[in-house]
């Protein structure tokens, strides 16, 4: 009896043993695809410019860049759209995250306006190509594309009207005040791109000051309402 429970128990040994030496190979693994997945997507980030747009872009050479053959692209997306697809999507987090944390960091002494533009024009400067990549494909070919960035776009309106209803402004002048910004501000960067650096200043007080005023007439609009409730 007790050299078939030794027996059972070298068993389960075996057993655990190997569980965990399976489970390790499944992290490796998994930790190397996401890697793989990782080097493809800055791969095509890598490859835009002013002269490249994504459209142009061949999955070999993306796949060369990320070091890997092409055939394992497949691995991780099922075309180059929804390699693009997430592209956009990241693109836009990392703006929204970047406005977020401007609207969080504001001075006694800054404007949240102020404060916001800086931030959004130093994003185009740093990333001029992930912001062009934003902008060519809200109005490409491709429906899913557009859908994306739209979807990217809306996020930043609700963001922006969550932001604006908390500091006491209605919930529809907020939606409303939201949307004109937004749509100023993705206009306005397009035009930045193109500026040369010693009008870039002017530029972007010309900004601020445009956002001031749509902020100035939904205040406006406010009082209207209250006035005649």
């Amino acid at each position: 009896m007790g050299s078939e429970s030794l027996q059972i128990e070298k068993q389960l040994c075996f057993i655990g043993a190997g569980q965990k030496e399976y489970e390790w190979n499944m992290g490796v693994r998994a930790e190397q695809k996401q890697k793989t997945r990782r080097a493809i997507i800055d791969s095509a980030f890598g490859q835009l410019s002013a002269g490249r747009s994504f459209s142009s872009m061949s999955l070999r050479e993306v796949a060369r860049e990320a070091g890997i053959a092409p055939t394992s692209f497949y691995r991780h997306f099922d075309d180059m759209d929804q390699l693009g697809i997430v592209m956009v999507d990241e693109a836009g987090l990392l703006l929204r995250q970047l406005m977020r944390r401007a609207r969080e960091r504001i001075q006694p002494d800054r404007s949240v306006i102020q404060t916001s533009i800086e931030t959004f024009v130093e994003f185009i400067e740093t990333n001029p190509d992930i912001f062009r990549l934003l902008l060519r494909e809200r109005s490409g070919t491709s429906e899913e594309f557009r859908a994306a960035v739209a979807r990217e776009i809306q996020f930043f309106c609700a963001e922006l009207a969550d932001y604006l209803n908390a500091q006491q402004l209605p919930r529809e002048i907020a939606s409303l005040q939201a949307e004109a910004i937004v749509t100023l501000v993705f206009s306005s960067g397009a035009e930045f791109l193109d500026i040369e650096p010693n009008q870039r200043a002017a530029h972007r007080q010309r900004l601020v000051d445009q956002v001031r005023m749509i902020s100035l007439g939904a205040h406006a609009m406010n009082q209207f309402q209250n006035k005649n409730d």
